[in-house]
């Protein structure tokens, strides 16, 4: 039984309503949001989204060389992972606060003994 007697099924509703709209809501701001990462001292950077969407690589010319196309690879992989980093403490961030609790069934919602 629950503590208290019988949880309210319709603001139990409510609240699962207002939590997924709240987490469409902080969804889209990830997807409109762009975080930076670099490598080489800033020879190359990577622009995502905060969902993690490539949207822009930048090469400074001093970081070709054509003889070198293996350093250039790894600066490129390395801005990506940072910028995927930061993208991902980004989410961390924003949905956190939202998803916590979630991981049974009804965690997080009063009123459910799980």
């Amino acid at each position: 039984m629950f503590p208290g007697g019988q949880p309210n099924m319709q603001q139990l509703l409510k609240q699962a309503q207002k939590m997924q709209q709240d987490l469409a809501k902080a969804q889209e701001e990830l997807a409109q949001t762009r975080v930076s990462g670099t490598a080489g001292g800033g020879l190359v950077e990577a622009t995502v989204t905060g969902s993690g969407e490539l949207v822009a690589l930048t090469i400074a010319p001093a970081a070709v060389d054509p003889q070198d196309t293996e350093t250039l690879a790894d600066l490129v992989l390395a801005a990506v992972r940072d910028a995927n980093a930061a993208a991902q403490k980004l989410q961390a961030d924003r949905m956190g606060p939202l998803t916590q609790g979630l991981g049974g069934m009804g965690g997080g919602i009063p009123g459910l003994p799980f």
